[in-house]
């Protein structure tokens, strides 16, 4: 919306303020200005205001709260204790304070509840020292209500709603309720209004510049308005209200502030039933918190060693690095400045976890996503790990890097990674890598899948000989059913499909399992579950059906007669590339696959297709003389069940047996007439005990070649 300079000028004092001073009046009391015994009276104000459009309109709203034109009934707040529990479950004895009504503009015998946009509702709030409710907060207002009416709605009527005389003649229906119920000013009221409150939602990437609403309850306790963002922000009608609580809260009788309970990872939970703490509790926070931290990488160069990089923003004054060794728990922030921080000192076979804040002189802002690194230093062939997943959706924890880190440094193999930004930016390059995970979650349309700059970057990966295993639900619906005519040429000759439905079947939220193709990359996987919402990541409501353009299909769908292809893979040309290179393309995201040990191995193909083969034979070859490679089994240490994975140059006939240390012949594993190439086995040990054990390959060539190898691994149980 188009700022005046006197609404800049008015703006400006209440954000100073804001960020100046903390509220040193007394628990439930704000700091608003007496109200002069000139000011205008509701009637009078809401005429004037009439015929004005809606920046004007906001302007002069603002500027008599701003000078203390409110009812004196509003300013004596209504304490209200409850107990909430935090996110670990545990109960808090809390005390907060409420206007007993809607902000109003008035005397106490005239006055009129207000209607606004939420921009000039946070610069009162702020300049109050107050904030807004969250969708929890409304609901443990409403029930402690004393007078409880129910909602007045009118028709929709183009913009009548929208304006003026409709705020007044709804506020004139209230107040008659009010005085039928035989209610008294100061009172605590609750079902005359929806909230503007705060919410994740305020920062939705999807939906910038909206407003939150939420409440309106019925006499039987349900709210009509369920919480959404659907509104700009500069749309207000009769219903919106803004209801104000002082910013003091006090908490097992300690007293602190709302909006820093809402952004503590675990407190948070006292006051908001969303998902993760509110970090930007704020509709100014484009104009004060700092932007989280997007375009960042974390790498390793050297042994042990553990380095981010990104390109510094000059309005951030440092950033905070947190460390994990799982991904759930962080260690204290370790401040930084400019484009780089390294740490030495980790064991170089172990991932490490790593998140970013930044910081200026507003505060914190939220946590970045979750990369990942596992610190072998330079000299190794290495994947990286792209998180794309940046929507704002039910069910993004922003740390599904995790997922595909753990399964991946399962099978021993080094990566490093990276947000998108940091690709698109060109901090990284893909070029450096035998192979690119990217992480797509559900971006669909409301986000992008791959955007223009990110399909440059992979069409010109794929053309060099790039390796690429690609994941999300609606990939092909953002590309190809709703793409222009350039993302449809990329998904058809860069991811080589098409789209076929947006769920298996045709039919959404319904089939939610998969299996390997005979002759296809996951041949020997017959069941691959992936999440409706109660498995541990979000539900995969939309699974991509695919089409397959000049690749071959890899998975299908289970229970489904069509649109059953849920998974691609290709190996040639791309485009009018020099290199061959290689794709896999799983129409549904591979971090919501569970249990863990499904998204193993499904992940051990993926490694087999587009890793081993390169780095086992042409990068980093430990050959016999006559070509045959025995690699180590992983996992190792195993319990019970391992992999041993062998190379072979021509077809042979291959014995495998396993040994304990006395010699003791444990098992024996034939396998005759096997093609060239690279070959697995799982071994399960069973019963057998703890300990060491010997396998040893015995290989007949059909060219006459022999070739025999032992290994150690070791089974922990």
């Amino acid at each position: 919306m188009k700022i005046s300079a006197r609404f800049l000028k008015i703006f400006c004092f209440s954000f100073f303020l804001t960020v100046q001073v903390n509220k040193i009046f007394p628990q439930g009391e704000l700091n608003i200005p007496p109200r002069s015994s000139g000011a205008m009276e509701g009637s009078e104000f809401m005429e004037s205001v009439t015929n004005l459009g809606f920046d004007d309109r906001e302007e002069a709203i603002l500027e008599q709260l701003l000078a203390g034109n409110i009812p004196d009934f509003t300013r004596n707040l209504v304490e209200i204790e409850a107990d909430f529990n935090d996110l670990n479950g545990i109960s808090h004895h809390v005390k907060y304070w409420v206007m007993p009504d809607y902000l109003t503009i008035g005397s106490d015998s005239d006055y009129c509840r207000i209607p606004m946009g939420p921009i000039i509702a946070q610069q009162a709030a702020d300049a109050f020292g107050a904030c807004m409710p969250t969708r929890k907060l409304v609901d443990n207002i409403y029930s402690n209500a004393e007078i409880k009416l129910a909602p007045v709605t009118y028709t929709p009527i183009g913009i009548l709603n929208t304006l003026v005389p409709k705020f007044v003649e709804h506020n004139t229906a209230i107040q008659q309720q009010f005085i039928n119920a035989g209610g008294v000013e100061g009172q605590l009221v609750g079902g005359t209004k929806k909230d503007v409150v705060l919410s994740n939602k305020i920062i939705d990437p999807s939906r910038p510049g909206h407003v939150v609403i939420y409440g309106w309850h019925q006499l039987n306790g349900s709210p009509i308005q369920p919480l959404t963002n659907i509104h700009v922000n500069f749309y207000v009608d009769y219903s919106h209200g803004i209801r104000l609580l002082d910013r003091d809260i006090e908490i097992d009788g300690e007293m602190t502030f709302i909006d820093s309970v809402l952004k503590d990872a675990n407190l948070y939970k006292i006051l908001s039933d969303e998902t993760g703490p509110m970090y930007y509790p704020t509709y100014l926070y484009e104009l004060t918190m700092p932007p989280k931290p997007k375009a960042f990488a974390v790498i390793s160069e050297n042994p042990g060693e553990v380095k981010v990089i990104l390109t510094p923003d000059s309005d951030i004054s440092n950033y905070n690095l947190y460390l994990s060794q799982d991904g759930n728990t962080f260690n204290t922030a370790i401040s930084f400045t400019g484009a780089e921080k390294t740490l030495n000192g980790f064991a170089p076979d172990t991932p490490v976890f790593i998140k970013l804040t930044s910081e200026n002189s507003y505060g914190l802002s939220e946590a970045s996503e979750i990369l990942a690194v596992v610190p072998t230093g330079s000299g190794v062939q290495k994947c990286l790990i792209v998180n794309g997943f940046d929507r704002a959706s039910d069910g993004n924890t922003y740390d599904f890097v995790k997922h595909h880190a753990n399964a991946i440094n399962e099978k021993s193999v080094p990566f490093e990674s990276a947000t998108n930004e940091a690709v698109t930016d060109g901090l990284i390059s893909l070029n450096n890598y035998v192979f690119t995970d990217y992480i797509l979650g559900e971006e669909s349309t409301a986000d992008e899948t791959f955007s223009d700059s990110e399909q440059d970057v992979i069409e010109n990966y794929l053309q060099q000989g790039g390796r690429l295993f690609v994941s999300g639900s609606e990939i092909a619906w953002d590309l190809d059913y709703r793409g222009s005519s350039s993302d449809k040429l990329f998904i058809q000759n860069y991811l080589k499909a098409s789209y076929s439905a947006d769920a298996p079947g045709g039919i959404a939220s319904t089939y939610y399992s998969a299996e390997g193709i005979a002759g296809g990359i996951f041949t020997d996987i017959t069941e691959i579950n992936f999440d409706n919402g109660t498995h541990g990541s979000y539900n995969v409501e939309y699974a991509d059906a695919l089409v397959p353009r000049g690749s071959q299909s890899a998975l299908r769908y289970k229970n489904v007669t069509t649109h059953e292809i849920g998974g691609i893979s290709y190996e040639g040309v791309f485009g009018n590339g020099p290199a061959s290179g290689k794709l896999i393309f799983l129409g549904f995201p591979f971090e919501t696959i569970y249990p863990y040990s499904a998204r193993y191995d499904v992940m051990e193909n993926v490694l087999d297709f587009l890793y081993f083969d390169v780095v086992s034979v042409e990068t980093n070859p430990v050959l016999s003389p006559q070509g045959y490679i025995l690699r180590q089994n992983y996992p190792n240490p195993f319990n019970p069940v391992t992999n041993i994975s062998f190379y072979l140059p021509v077809a042979a006939d291959v014995t495998i047996t396993i040994c304990n240390t006395l010699g003791e012949e444990i098992r024996e594993i034939n396998k005759p007439n096997l093609t060239p190439g690279n070959h697995k086995i799982k071994f399960n040990a069973g019963s057998a005990a703890s300990g060491i054990y010997i396998y040893t390959i015995n290989v007949s060539g059909i060219d006459g070649s022999r070739f025999s190898e032992a290994k150690k691994m070791t089974l922990l149980k």
